[in-house]
């Protein structure tokens, strides 16, 4: 790979000992990485297993099981991330039918690091918290924070760039948590709307992007020095319009894609200067070959091509320091003002039946689209509606029309959705895949009419509506499969 004589200078500098590997690396292929969403599947030992204790997944041309033999055999475990696994080979994701499930997603394995820093602090451990993450597309991140959060944790995932948003919001549907809410707003405008608002924020900011050059070579040619300058200083507008948006107490997580100074502990160095940040250290185990800090004595973490199996990843936790607790209980009480009317709603009643635990949720219509969202959250939901522009909050039901409901694929999705309240149809994977570019389905003749939930390998894959010689094909047609 040939790069600007610019950037070798500067990244030796930086790497010291470990350039002459790192250059090596660049001429390898980048691995490839897949993380397992839980919620889908069991846990049996410390391998992954459906009820069965088994499950298969669609991974180039052939099947196999994750179980405690073929995952040895298969893939190597990613040692900083737990049900995460580098593959041999990268597959063609978009013709198994199991990453449209939202069965696992394909995550770049240095970036699962931020399951270490969650786990190094005990105060983001033991109750459930308010979680943005703030620079969130394509929904690598969200998907993990959303395993990671304690359990009831609500997240709001957003994304700047609107369509971008929408990948972000289709992928975290996909996930199925409905403590999510995906939203499209600069930074200063939630760092305005939401003061004092969340315990923990996830800023994986723009970046000159010098660690993803195996992957995208042709970021290459777009490196200059003056875009590592412009990048260095939008980062820092950045974190200066939503610290406000952090609790004092509160952990700002700070990470790039990038190797050099400026972009990484320059700017940990800014936010601790300007902010009184103050920097949170976590254990590391040696044979995972992390790199500290190249500058400053600053807890750091550093993932180096040809050191450390991943691509370029740099990352660190500051906390926001503490108020007095006179200032802290009059901000809540400020906050709690705001918080008032709430939506009508009309219920339908035939709904009842087609989530798990629908009493814990609140149900809310709006132009006929009937969306569920967890009660506990019923004020913050609000809040932030009130603040924010939202893509995607908690469980879309479905749209009324006439005297019918038609259910939303995010139902399908959705861990909360109640596989009784449909006839379900398992399909193979030929089926799947044509369902998913949605073209017409055929059917068993002994199908029931109405609405259908296709499954593969007894994971649902989403909705059709049986009309007895054919089947309407309703998954959502902006995320049908393209690819021939």
């Amino acid at each position: 790979m040939n790069f600007p004589e610019a950037f070798l200078t500067r990244t030796k500098a930086v790497l010291g000992d470990d350039f002459d590997s790192f250059i090596q690396a660049m001429d390898e292929e980048p691995v490839t990485s897949v993380r397992l969403n839980m919620s889908r599947f069991g846990v049996v030992s410390d391998y992954v297993a459906t009820k069965s204790k088994s499950l298969t997944c669609i991974f180039a041309k052939q099947s196999f099981v994750f179980n405690t033999d073929v995952v040895r055999d298969y893939a190597e475990r990613v040692p900083w991330a737990s049900n995460a696994y580098y593959l041999k080979e990268r597959p063609s994701f978009t013709f198994d039918p199991l990453f449209h499930a939202g069965c696992y997603y394909v995550q770049e394995a240095s970036s699962m690091f931020l399951e270490q820093i969650l786990k190094g602090f005990k105060s983001l451990n033991d109750l459930p918290i308010r979680c943005l993450d703030l620079c969130a597309a394509p929904g690598g991140k969200s998907t993990h924070l959303s395993s990671l959060l304690p359990e009831g944790s609500l997240l709001i995932a957003n994304e700047v760039i609107r369509s971008r948003s929408y990948i972000l919001s289709e992928n975290l549907t996909k996930w199925g948590n409905p403590y999510t809410i995906v939203s499209n707003n600069d930074p200063e405008v939630i760092g305005n709307s939401l003061p004092d608002f969340f315990d923990l924020i996830v800023a994986d900011v723009p970046c000159s992007g010098e660690g993803m050059f195996r992957k995208d070579k042709n970021a290459v040619s777009e490196w200059s020095l003056s875009n590592v300058n412009l990048c260095a200083e939008r980062q820092q507008r950045i974190i200066a319009d939503i610290w406000p948006a952090l609790k004092p107490g509160g952990v700002l997580v700070y990470s790039t894609c990038t190797f050099n100074l400026e972009e990484n502990e320059e700017n940990i160095h800014w936010i601790i200067k300007t902010f009184n940040a103050i920097p949170l250290d976590i254990p590391l185990q040696q044979d995972w070959n992390i790199t500290r800090a190249k500058k400053y004595d600053y807890s750091v973490f550093r993932f180096i091509p040809g050191k450390t199996k991943g691509e370029g990843f740099f990352i660190a936790a500051l906390q926001k320091p503490e108020v007095s607790g006179e200032n802290r209980e009059q901000r809540v009480k400020n906050k709690d003002k705001r918080q008032k009317a709430k939506d009508k709603t009309i219920i339908p009643q035939q709904i009842n039946d087609w989530i798990t635990d629908f009493e814990s949720f609140s149900i809310h219509a709006n132009n006929n689209i009937i969306s569920a969202f967890p009660k506990k959250y019923e004020s913050e939901y609000l809040e932030v509606k009130n603040a924010l522009r939202i893509i995607h909050a908690g469980i879309t039901i479905g749209e009324i029309k006439g005297k019918d409901i038609i259910p939303d694929h995010s139902l399908a999705m959705s861990v909360n959705f109640n596989p009784k309240a449909f006839p379900l149809v398992e399909v193979d994977k030929e089926t799947a895949i044509n369902y998913l570019r949605r073209e017409s389905i055929q059917l068993p003749p002994q199908t029931p009419k109405g609405y259908v939930v296709l499954t593969f390998q007894n994971q649902p894959i989403g909705f059709v509506k049986n009309i007895g010689n054919r089947a309407n094909n309703l998954y959502p047609q902006e995320w049908r499969i393209r690819k021939s």
